[in-house]
């Protein structure tokens, strides 16, 4: 048995807060998209100037999803936490040579500040992990939470993804050619057929247990696999929907695909093995980033049609369950099978 959610929230480059638009797509600066931050009521103003853009996103993100009850636990995970404020105390130590340092930035940096900045300001003194993985950090996350509601049912958890766009880690990782040459509109990202993708960030936030009751979608199952061998890959899906499903399709896919040319081959096999689901995709949305699953598993949860600028393969039939793919610089490949609910009839 899977775990059940119930309240959703994400901050991300669309309109995804407030009035949720996705069927207009914005666009990329710089082949970068940056998150649209909403104005972030529930923070105190003292507090909010001292965070960095990626504890901002978090905690602005899943405030309100903790507002009229506090949860009995805090699971996020990020590829990266704070690196942006890491760098800027880093090259404090060098400027002033370890003597007069400013603490914040020490603060806001570490991986798990997100987490300790939610269970402070919500007094909430209850199970509080962070998950660092990379590019499978939400799923690990995922698993985690999973794995307590197992030993502990009839609780609350606040699940979480989130990354932000660092100056640092971007010029890294386009030095290494994971992002591409020159401006790419992200609207034209799957049609380049050239190596690398965009830049992406954002937060989207959870409230799960193991209660059906209201649930808007029920996580079955999740599998993580390292591997840059194609036919691992295919082998290992085949068995993981042997043993989840036994026989019936896979409503949609949710395709991770990037626009890198190079790892294109990975999705198209995916594709393969589910000739009758129809194919969504969500970076030319989100953009890449570690933690970009958890923006893939928000939309997925939506109630409603996907937006026309996502739709790759159309199928008649409507969204059921849900297989939600991701591959991250090759290696890391994760699996999100999920079911649609209705809240209503649940």
């Amino acid at each position: 048995m899977g775990i059940f959610i119930h309240k959703i929230n994400c901050i991300s480059p669309q309109q995804t807060w407030g009035d949720i638009d996705i069927q207009t797509l914005r666009a990329a600066e710089e082949n970068r998209l940056y998150a649209r931050e909403p104005v972030y009521d529930g923070i105190p103003p003292g507090i909010l100037r001292r965070m960095g853009r990626a504890v901002r996103m978090g905690v602005g993100c899943a405030l309100p999803l903790m507002k009229d009850s506090s949860p009995d636990g805090i699971i996020i995970g990020t590829s990266n936490g704070g690196m942006e404020d890491c760098i800027k105390f880093l090259n404090q130590i060098m400027d002033y040579e370890e003597g007069m340092l400013t603490p914040g930035n020490f603060v806001q940096s570490t991986a798990n500040a997100t987490a300790a900045q939610l269970g402070l300001m919500t007094a909430n003194r209850n199970y509080n992990i962070t998950h660092v993985h990379r590019g499978l950090a939400f799923e690990n996350a995922l698993l985690d939470a999973m794995m307590w509601l197992k030993e502990n049912p009839g609780h609350n958890l606040l699940l979480e993804g989130l990354d932000e766009i660092s100056n640092y880690n971007y010029n890294i990782d386009y030095l290494d050619g994971w992002y591409k040459d020159g401006n790419v509109q992200n609207k034209d990202l799957y049609a380049t057929e050239t190596k690398g993708t965009i830049a992406g960030e954002g937060a989207a936030a959870f409230i799960v247990n193991n209660n059906r009751e209201q649930a808007i979608a029920e996580v079955k199952s999740v599998r993580t696999i390292h591997t840059n061998n194609e036919a691992d890959l295919k082998s290992f899906l085949r068995r993981f929907l042997d043993e989840q499903i036994s026989g019936e399709i896979i409503d949609v896919l949710v395709s991770g695909e990037n626009g890198d040319s190079r790892y294109a081959h990975y999705y198209k096999a995916v594709e393969a093995l589910l000739p009758d689901s129809m194919v969504v995709r969500y970076k030319h949305m989100f953009g890449e980033f570690g933690a970009g699953s958890a923006l893939a598993l928000w939309l997925a949860c939506r109630q409603g049609a996907f937006p026309h600028h996502s739709i790759k393969r159309a199928m008649p039939h409507t969204a059921g369950s849900i297989l939600i793919y991701n591959s991250y610089k090759e290696w890391q490949h994760g699996f999100i099978l999920l079911k649609r609910m209705d809240p209503e009839n649940s």
